[in-house]
């Protein structure tokens, strides 16, 4: 399964990137298959480890936000590709537009 998400810190002002940082170090560490861009990450795994690892992110989002004197708030977006016996999904799913888009291309 494929889980792309979005975790931010609210209360903290617009410069948020050292948390996002904070997230993206954790889903990095789990050593699941992933990819960072400007508005998401997404962990390649099953069900309960990439839920794991999206819950530890957003604890660790939020441990900073609270010790930098905002709420602990969090805003969590998730969105789930759940495709059961597929693995590799993370670049196949990639790889075939890129097939796409060199073909019209020709």
């Amino acid at each position: 399964m494929l889980i792309a998400f979005s975790v931010t810190p609210l209360g903290v002002g617009e410069e948020v990137g050292a948390y996002v940082a904070d997230a993206v170090r954790v889903v990095r560490e789990s050593g699941l298959p992933n990819r960072t861009d400007a508005m998401f990450t997404t962990i390649e795994g099953e069900w309960e480890e990439v839920l794991d690892v999206v819950k530890r992110a957003y604890e660790a989002v939020q441990v900073r936000a609270q010790r930098d004197g905002a709420s602990g708030r969090v805003s969590l977006v998730l969105k789930a590709d759940i495709r059961p016996g597929v693995t590799g999904a993370l670049d196949a799913k990639v790889a075939a537009v890129e097939r796409y888009l060199a073909a019209a291309a020709e």
